[in-house]
């Protein structure tokens, strides 16, 4: 997003004269402390007029207070239909905004309540950023846990924050509903009930506040460089970059849209690149080396240098396999756990670009499990026609949040997926769909952990350590 600020009075600006204009990008300013900057004015288009000194403008930007607020709820339901044969249910609500165009998008959920048609989950929260507004439809939806991830559907409820809120005022239910089978605008209305014991409102510190306060976003990549991406000199290879340089294949369209955006955040702009699945010079695969080929360095300068990085890589690295993901996630976790001590003000997002179906799926939900304890996201990237159901189940939206071979869960879900080939169709932007969680993991993890932006002491009221934002 860019700001452009044309100095004149919003007249009709044909009768106006023109001073000058200048332009910046909108996170230029709200990564100051005092969200305001001071932009040099110039002539139109940008160009300067001679020696002339049109002078300058500060422009300063405010978050409005309501984007600060947030409500949170505790929910229970009554009498639900049981899915299961020898035993009970064991549900799970998931809450999603309903958009005018496409499927709703999910915004939170609960914990699993195992064996229970009467459960009572824990209270979740749910920020404005997320609901929108109080009178934006939602859709609360209840599901039997299933392991496979093949999750029963119970019931859902069509509703909103202010529906919410009127059932907490009057200590009533609503009946959950089930799309009837016989005619498809009907809906079988059911005996369970969603309740709402507690409803608060309250204003909290935003992704805003910590970044503008000093906070910083540490970008990280990985690349796939398994063989089923194909010859990269070959055209319908994922890696094919071909003779015009204004052609982009997957992997850098990744690496441009979400670096671009992520780097801003990032003061010194040097980001650790990996690559992943391809065999070395020397003959050994490697499921984590160096994408710059400097053995003694990960880190390369800027987005660029991930570019050049990742196009020298190509010819210097043969694509081999298999997909493991693990060796880079826990290359991650060990440079995030080493900022707790040195400075606990870096999160750290690793973008994961990858074609393939993962030979080590459990290994990949352990060494996640495990990150979810650090300032740490991920944000995964499917490029190709490949199956990536593997991916939708790390990214653990539609059910609960993952388990690691010893039973451990995850403390709050870190993983945001996105196939590259839904949003090259869809209204959405790659950038957008990956990014949407990434401000509410960002604070799932600083209020867990009751860290406040710098120089910030104000006594807001505090939420709860819950991981059920996402």
């Amino acid at each position: 997003m860019q700001l452009i600020v044309n100095v004149a009075q919003m007249l009709d600006l044909k009768d106006q004269d023109f001073l000058g204009e200048a332009n910046c990008v909108l996170s230029e300013i709200m990564t100051h402390r005092s969200r305001s900057v001071t932009l040099k004015l110039h002539g139109k288009n940008g160009h300067d007029v001679g020696n002339l000194n049109l002078g300058s403008i500060t422009v300063h930007a405010e978050e409005t207070i309501a984007s600060k607020m947030a409500v949170e709820m505790r929910l229970r339901c009554s009498n639900l239909d049981n899915k299961d044969c020898f035993s009970k249910s064991d549900p799970f609500l998931r809450i999603s905004r309903v958009v005018e165009a496409g499927s709703p998008i999910p915004i939170c959920k609960t914990e699993v309540v195992n064996n229970n048609l009467d459960p009572v989950w824990k209270p979740l929260c749910i920020t404005m950023q997320q609901y929108v507004s109080k009178d934006n439809p939602l859709v609360i939806e209840c599901f039997d846990f299933n392991s496979n991830g093949n999750h029963t559907f119970i019931g859902k409820l069509h509703t909103s924050i202010q529906d919410m809120e009127n059932l907490h005022k009057a200590n009533a239910g609503a009946n959950l509903v089930f799309p009837s089978s016989r005619h498809k605008d009907h809906e079988k209305v059911l005996k369970g009930r969603l309740y709402v014991d507690g409803y608060e409102e309250k204003e909290v510190y935003s992704f805003l506040d910590y970044i503008s306060s000093g906070f910083e976003l540490n970008f990280m990549v990985a690349v796939d460089f398994t063989a089923s991406n194909g010859d990269p000199r070959k055209r319908d290879s994922l890696h094919y970059m071909g003779y015009d340089s204004s052609y982009l294949n997957a992997y850098q369209q990744a690496i441009m849209e979400v670096g671009e955006v992520i780097q801003v955040y990032d003061y010194d702009k040097r980001f650790p690149a990996w690559g992943f699945g391809g065999k070395l010079y020397d003959g050994s695969v490697s499921h984590c080396f160096n994408l710059s080929g400097n053995a003694g360095s990960f880190e390369v300068e800027g987005v660029q240098g991930i570019m050049d990085a990742y196009k020298n890589a190509l010819h210097t690295v043969s694509l081999h396999g298999p997909t493991l993901f693990g060796q880079v996630i826990n290359q991650a976790a060990e440079i995030a756990a080493q900022s707790l001590s040195t400075n606990p003000t870096k999160y750290f997002v690793l973008l994961i670009i990858t074609d393939g179906v993962l030979t080590d799926l459990q290994e990949t939900k352990d060494a996640i499990v495990r990150a979810s304890d650090l300032p740490l996201s991920m944000l995964i990237v499917g490029v190709g026609n490949a199956d990536f159901k593997q991916m939708e189940i790390l990214d653990a939206d539609t059910g609960p949040r993952l388990e690691s071979s010893t039973g451990r869960v995850a403390t709050r879900d870190i993983v945001q997926f996105v196939p590259m080939r839904d949003v090259q169709r869809g209204e959405r932007s790659m950038v957008q769909a990956l990014l949407e969680e990434l401000p509410g993991q960002f604070l799932t993890y600083m209020r867990s952990r009751d860290i406040k932006p710098l120089g910030n002491d104000a006594p807001w009221a505090p939420l709860p350590a819950d991981p059920l934002i996402t």
